[in-house]
């Protein structure tokens, strides 16, 4: 909490005009907030989408990198051997009961699950029957892959929340351990973030139970030094995109407070890139309740300074105390919050608070929390003092991108452009960078909003998006018929 006290000091200090050319931006400010309640009136859903992706974004901080990658990215990262680190992908194209009846399909290999995908070391291991499932993934027809990648998105109108959390990461099955394929996910992210001018992510992963080709165990620094060098490659410093990590626990597993003890000496011993942890998985599975965790980190914060904590919470459909009790265990940040609109006191406690919502309005509408983006809580949370930002979740699964979420909730909530800008502001403010480096990219999105700002007031034009994905054009064609 300290160092989010200390970034919002650091905020104000850089919105006080300290000369005449400070002042002019602060002038040209609310000449902007009248140039975009004009805009509104007169822009086509095109030219709205075109003015939002234009727009410098401070960043996604709710973003699952496994999550964040598009069909065709998986796709295009697995089978090419220079980018994958060697591996070769099989994939199940034909269901037979191989294993007879009374298998196990709920759990991480199911065997009526389709294009469920495995390394050639994992193939090598199957029953001859087995095997005639499997298709190599280079080998698949033009309908096999079409079907290979819309099976790992929400594409059909019947798919929702059970399809999301049992089928797509069983089918992604063993790339998930393969931490080339992971990091040139990584990269494929900044790159399509750079198109659309964010300017930060903190991206939620793994560095444990990752595979060679073999079958060999990757040591966790291992993995994180493949992911680091990745950062440090030309093609990932030309996007001019900031990037840090959080390590993710899987919250209901039987070993999940282990998880956590691992997590936090690994972050510790890795401060820089790796700057929290994070407790994901579904909150109606009852086994990871905030509170299992809290002597678990009552006794972590005794051996060593804190850890960032952003935890998953409220994303739920029934009223419950999980916000609060996650607060308790220190977190800095809420991931989705979508019920604390029905938690009062909660609610009350986090208005003009340090602790930040992590607002997911297409995850929440596709994995059927909200009936309609209507219906979202997130108007009432920004406009009541709660700390909010806009993120996309699992991007990938839904073809989407940060400006479709900031489309959504400018077309159903009239933002204005204050609003805006502070949506922007928030996911630097409450990222867990160091302080020196939240106070330079504080002030690059200072900057760059003031040229954007200029451009408009002087009629610069906006240039079309070449690139619109699946959800927005479905969602609302005329974003990509114009």
């Amino acid at each position: 909490m300290l160092n989010h006290i200390k970034a919002l000091a650091c905020l104000l200090i850089l919105s006080l005009p300290a000369s005449a050319a400070d002042t002019s931006s602060l002038v040209s400010e609310s000449t902007m907030s009248e140039w975009f309640n004009a805009f509104k009136q007169r822009a086509t859903p095109a030219q709205m989408y075109n003015f939002l992706h234009a727009m410098p974004k401070g960043g996604d901080i709710h973003h699952h990198l496994s999550g964040a990658g598009m069909s065709e990215w998986w796709w295009d990262i697995a089978t090419n051997s220079k980018q994958n680190g060697g591996y070769t992908y099989y994939t199940k194209t034909a269901p037979t009961l191989c294993n007879g009846y009374g298998t196990n399909e709920f759990g991480f290999n199911p065997q009526l699950l389709m294009f469920h995908t495995v390394s050639a070391f994992t193939y090598e291991q199957l029953s001859i029957c087995e095997k005639n499932n499997y298709t190599l993934l280079t080998n698949l027809s033009k309908t096999q892959k079409q079907a290979f990648l819309n099976s790992i998105r929400l594409d059909k109108p019947h798919e929702g929340r059970d399809e999301f959390f049992q089928t797509h990461w069983q089918r992604l099955g063993d790339m998930l351990l393969n931490p080339h394929i992971q990091a040139y996910l990584l990269l494929k992210n900044m790159q399509a973030y750079q198109q659309e001018n964010v300017m930060y992510l903190e991206t939620q992963l793994q560095v444990t139970d990752m595979r060679f080709p073999d079958g060999s165990a990757y040591t966790p620094k291992a993995t994180a030094e493949l992911f680091v060098e990745m950062l440090e490659s030309d093609a990932a410093v030309d996007t001019n995109v900031q990037v840090r990590f959080q390590l993710a626990i899987v919250r209901f597993l039987p070993n999940a407070e282990q998880q956590l003890e691992e997590a936090w000496t690994f972050v510790d011993g890795h401060r820089g890139y790796f700057v929290g942890i994070n407790f994901v998985g579904r909150e109606d599975n009852d086994k990871g309740y905030p509170l299992r965790f809290l002597s678990t980190l009552r006794k972590l914060r005794a051996q060593s300074p804190p850890v960032s904590l952003s935890v998953h919470a409220g994303e739920s459909d029934e009223p419950n105390t999980h916000i609060k009790d996650t607060l308790l265990l220190g977190a800095d940040r809420i991931g989705h919050g979508y019920n604390l609109i029905g938690d009062p006191d909660t609610l009350l406690m986090m208005r003009n608070s340090p602790y930040l919502v992590e607002i997911n309005l297409i995850s929440n509408l596709l994995l059927e929390y909200a009936e309609s983006i209507d219906e979202h809580p997130f108007p009432e949370y920004l406009r009541t003092g709660v700390p909010v930002t806009l993120s996309t979740d699992d991007r990938g699964m839904w073809s989407s991108n940060l400006t479709d979420e900031y489309y959504l909730a400018v077309s159903h909530f009239d933002l204005s452009w204050d609003e805006l800008v502070e949506l922007n502001t928030n996911a630097i403010v409450h990222s867990f960078m160091s302080n020196e480096d939240r106070e330079t990219l504080l002030l690059r999105l200072k900057k760059e909003t003031q040229r954007f700002i200029d451009n408009r007031l002087n009629n610069t034009p906006i240039a079309d998006v070449q690139q619109h994905y699946t959800f927005i054009c479905s969602y609302a064609p005329a974003v990509c018929s114009e």
